[in-house]
């Protein structure tokens, strides 16, 4: 039988202002970085597929 999941906490005070703040101010990645991480989730994904083979 499966666990139960846990409540998530809630946040207070300066946690949940700091929470808000980086959630609002994300930084958008670059294109070399995002098109660094399409092609390690590509080979990595090549890795599944050769043990399912």
């Amino acid at each position: 039988m499966a666990k139960p999941i846990k409540e998530t906490p809630v946040l207070y005070d300066e946690d949940a202002y700091r929470f808000e703040m980086a959630a609002h101010n994300v930084i958008p990645l670059s294109e070399e970085k995002q098109e660094e991480i399409l092609r390690n989730y590509e080979e990595v994904l090549s890795w599944c597929a050769a043990d399912l083979l």
